[in-house]
């Protein structure tokens, strides 16, 4: 990296700002989280820089949980002014959602980076399936009542969410929705239980990071500084903004055209795996 330009390193810094505001956006727009956006381009930014594609996915999902945290209450305060948080059910997942959270960055931090890109494309692929469709295919008109189910719904979406360093919109609205929560209560619902993906999933991060040799440059753990400093103050400015587009607009047509990002997204960090 030391022989890289102010010149070469421009494109890059302007790449992760654009990011930023992209994945506020989304965040607030669609309850995808921004972290779906934020990995891979931090991968592919990482990979181009010549570090190693299996650390720099693991510094690429640790980054984004620091993002996604910070994203994640920008979006839910402006969803909860619209009265389409459900605390209820916030508090009811938080518990068991941090504890899957906290498990999932412990696995991203131990494993080879290689499990998170297999891992990160799979899942990236059945959202975009997920996106794609006209409808979403409803399970039943609650959630579910049996003792330990939900807690068991929201630890997974926990778990699985910050191995991808993704908030919990990715997996956890399609998950709501399947169960009759109305689309724009399980974003803001979402948005709020991404706080308690991103911090103990950053955490983690952090701990079983420190010390790993060969990670860019002013990384405390597997969460590089640098790139938090260039994404996150335009994806917590644009998240309200994503809200606001959210609740005027209906973003079948976007929800499209973001399922083929994915897509595209998805079969290139397999590739980059096998």
């Amino acid at each position: 990296m030391d022989d890289l330009s102010l010149a070469t390193l421009l494109p890059f810094a302007l790449a992760l700002f654009v990011t930023g505001a992209f994945a506020g956006v989304l965040a607030g727009l669609l309850g995808v989280g921004g972290g779906i956006v934020v990995v891979p381009v931090l991968f592919w930014v990482f990979k181009t820089l010549g570090f190693a594609p299996e650390l720099g996915m693991q510094v690429a999902v640790g980054t984004s949980l620091v993002i996604v945290a910070a994203t994640a209450l920008s979006s839910a305060m402006s969803h909860h002014k619209r009265g389409s948080v459900d605390i209820a059910l916030v508090r009811r997942w938080s518990p068991w959602m941090v504890l899957g959270a906290f498990a999932g960055g412990t696995v991203a931090g131990l494993v080879d980076g290689t499990l998170l890109l297999v891992v990160f494309g799979i899942v990236a692929l059945w959202v975009a399936w997920n996106l794609a469709r006209p409808n979403s295919k409803v399970i039943a008109d609650e959630l579910p009542s049996r003792a330990g189910v939900q807690p068991a719904m929201a630890g997974s979406v926990g778990l699985v969410s910050a191995m991808m360093g993704i908030g919990s919109g990715t997996l956890g609205v399609p998950l709501m929705t399947a169960f009759s929560v109305p689309v724009h209560r399980a974003v803001g619902t979402a948005a709020a239980l991404g706080l308690m993906i991103g911090v103990p999933g950053a955490v983690a991060m952090v701990i079983f990071g420190l010390g790993v040799l060969g990670r860019p440059p002013l990384s405390l753990g597997f969460v590089n500084i640098i790139a938090v400093v260039l994404i996150l103050p335009l994806s917590v400015l644009c998240a309200p903004l994503g809200t606001r587009l959210a609740h005027a607009l209906s973003p079948i047509w976007i929800k499209r055209a973001f399922a083929v990002f994915l897509l595209i997204t998805s079969l290139r960090m397999l590739m980059s795996a096998f």
